[in-house]
């Protein structure tokens, strides 16, 4: 192997090797540990060290990484605590997750590590949201996410890719090749010979690079870091390497050729470093022996430190108070203290845009992003006219690539800036669904940092718009702790939820209903408010039958009471799902003792169930007669006006109503 030294100094040299032998001591320290019983699981990165030491060393202490299961070299090198580390990997409440989070699924804002999950391709679009924030400061910084040659087989990985190439991102993208993901080897992960020349697809730089040579790392990381902040720009990074143990240890090795073990033993990345610096006379045997054994006694005195950890105290109160970042308190009204006399007529449309377009002045480092929604204004157009009074910069086109976009928003809020993406049709968020219940939902409950992100989801049915632009697929996101479910049935609601939903530094997804874009309208105050997230709004109070709804169901209901005076009806619109109103909704039944639960949504598994089973293990000796769920058929969304008419929930109201009234 051959080592080019450039302008490095001795001394220098001999930091890059103690920086490369730490992790590796570690790691034998660990897999001691591990035959123990006192960690439960590691995942080994002997024989890629080079990779992850080389990248962070070549990178600014605040530019951020996202690391994978093998970059322990990436921790080390950032300079966190060993001890805190260590009780993080025993699972400690004083490690860097409260014991909520294993091995190196966490983060820590303050060394600008980004916490991976198990998913791999999401940290990619992360990656590029915290260029493009970089991008929108002016600042002269990178960021870097790893992947392995397997995680380039995701959709994330291509998506991520090619929105940072079309936005000019400076990001740098670094393929691990160790050979296999888990037990599958290259030869049926990819057929192009090398995956660095996917970069030119994607209309970028790549270069691919001995990974075991730290030096060799170090370098092109620091030649492309300069690059990318050069020409902003992002490129892709393929390191060769091997790994020279298990997927993680439980898994074995049998599936690796043993030939293989013994080429890649020669080239050990901290093996051939160190006969270098011997043969350069940089170091000498004794001073060797010195730096491990001051290593050894570091990680000894360290690990003893892990060991004064507490048991974890169990605390159900905490645990459900850190699914969410606290919201701050702001001076903004709420919509019940907005003068009436200063409210004008507008669409529910309309009410959405003034709210954006009000929340967009409010905060400056908020960013809008969608497909068609600079120029063209968006499908519904609400975001018309935004792209000339606020630039492209925070009014953004996106690709069509839902997954990436979510990540982006994240890595935004990760530099402090607000992120709005607009789903141009709510039944296409399918296609980022892991990037919203499994990165934003959680990142605040494993490691305390906020997704400050908004999800606008253009929803429902009565349009004629068929299966595919016609779903109510709220319950998808109800099921998911961390997430907030917004759906607002008026004008006056649509704007001051919208308002509260991008003041709230946690994920809001926004339901807003197609059909009730222009057919809807209300008075709305002008000043800039806030309606409260998880308080519901009493419709209208009555005796005999409580309904309670959301969304298409609000005018459903109101509707249906006017047209028959006779039954007095007490109608209570939820607009928030997650959290739900549990008072309003007590409060209702205790009026009326007898309760319909009406959504557009289908009844299986919609969240009429949720409500109904709460109701009869809380309310169940104040009730008169069994809940009812009047839903959507157990159907897809049909085509055809008069086969949708049917398919609503809609067309059954009056049956359950009724079958209420004789009970």
């Amino acid at each position: 192997m051959q080592f080019d030294r450039k302008d490095l100094g001795n001394e220098q040299l001999i930091q890059f090797y103690r920086s490369l032998l730490l992790p590796r001591m570690i790691e034998e320290k660990m897999l001691v540990l591990l035959r123990q019983g006192r960690i439960s699981k590691w995942f080994s990165g002997i024989g890629q060290e080079a990779i992850a030491v080389g990248a962070t060393l070549a990178l600014q202490p605040d530019e951020w990484v996202m690391p994978l299961h093998r970059n322990l070299g990436v921790f080390t090198s950032r300079h966190m605590p060993l001890s805190k580390l260590f009780k993080q990997w025993q699972g400690s409440q004083d490690g860097y997750s409260n014991a909520r989070e294993r091995s190196f699924h966490f983060g820590n804002k303050d060394h600008h590590i980004c916490g991976m999950i198990s998913h791999l391709g999401p940290q990619l679009a992360i990656a590029a949201g915290v260029a493009l924030a970089a991008k929108l400061k002016g600042e002269q910084k990178v960021s870097l996410a790893f992947s392995g040659e397997g995680g380039t087989s995701e959709g994330d990985f291509h998506e991520a890719l090619n929105t940072a190439a079309v936005w000019d991102l400076p990001v740098i993208f670094l393929i691990e090749n160790n050979g296999y993901g888990l037990s599958t080897p290259v030869s049926e992960q990819y057929r192009c010979k090398d995956l660095v020349d996917r970069a030119r697809g994607y209309g970028m730089g790549g270069v691919k690079i001995d990974g075991n040579n730290i030096l060799s790392v170090y370098d092109t990381i620091k030649g492309v870091r300069e690059y990318c902040i050069r020409e902003q720009k992002p490129y892709l990074i393929e390191c060769e390497t091997f790994r020279m143990r298990g997927h993680e240890e439980a898994s074995g090795t049998k599936y690796v050729p043993p030939h293989l073990f013994e080429e890649w033993e020669k080239k050990d990345p901290v093996k051939t470093f160190e006969q270098w610096l011997l043969q350069e006379h940089v170091l000498d045997e004794e001073r060797i022996g010195r730096i491990r054994e001051n290593i050894k006694e570091y990680i000894e005195v360290e690990l003893a430190m892990a060991q004064e950890s507490s048991p974890v105290q169990v605390s159900t109160e905490r645990e459900l108070a850190d699914v969410y970042a606290p919201v701050p308190d702001t001076d903004v009204p709420d919509v019940g203290l907005a003068d009436d006399e200063n409210k004008k007529e507008l669409r529910l449309i309309d009410a959405v845009k003034e709210g954006l377009d009000q929340s967009m002045q409010q905060h400056p480092n908020l960013v809008l992003m969608g497909q068609d929604i600079a120029e063209y204004g968006g499908a519904f157009k609400i975001t018309e006219g935004f792209v000339e009074k606020y630039g492209k910069a925070r009014v953004r086109n996106t690709p069509i690539c839902e997954s990436a976009i979510v990540g982006i928003a994240l890595g935004l809020s990760l530099e402090g800036y607000k992120g709005m993406v607009e789903m141009q049709f709510a039944d296409f968020v399918s296609v980022g669904f892991n990037q919203i219940v499994n990165n934003l939902a959680k990142i605040h409950y494993r490691w305390g940092h906020a997704a400050d992100v908004v999800i606008r989801m253009p929803t429902g049915a009565g349009v004629g718009a068929g299966p595919f632009h016609s779903q109510s697929n709220e319950a998808w996101f109800t099921h998911t702790p961390g997430l907030k479910v917004v759906y607002p049935a008026t004008p006056e609601d649509a704007k001051g939820l919208l308002i509260a939903a991008i003041n709230d530094p946690n994920p809001v997804m926004f339901f807003e209903h197609k059909a009730l874009y222009r057919s809807v309208s209300g008075g709305v105050p002008d000043i800039y408010y806030e309606t409260p997230i998880g308080k519901a709004r009493q419709v209208q109070t009555g005796s005999d039958i409580s309904i309670i709804t959301y969304g298409s169901g609000v005018h459903w209901a109101t509707q249906y009471a006017a047209a028959h005076p006779d039954i007095s009806l007490d109608i209570v619109d939820l607009r928030t799902l997650l959290p739900l109103d549990y008072d309003a909704i007590r409060a209702s039944v205790e009026r009326s003792g007898k309760v319909v639960i009406l959504h557009e949504d289908t009844l299986t598994g919609g969240i009429g169930g949720e409500i109904s089973a709460w109701i009869s293990e809380h309310c169940f000796s104040i009730l008169d007669a069994p809940v009812i769920r009047c839903a959507s058929l157990d159907t897809p969304v049909p085509f055809s006006i008069d086969l949708e008419n049917n398919f609503l929930a809609k067309a059954r109201l009056d049956a359950c109503v009724q079958k209420l009234l004789a009970y």
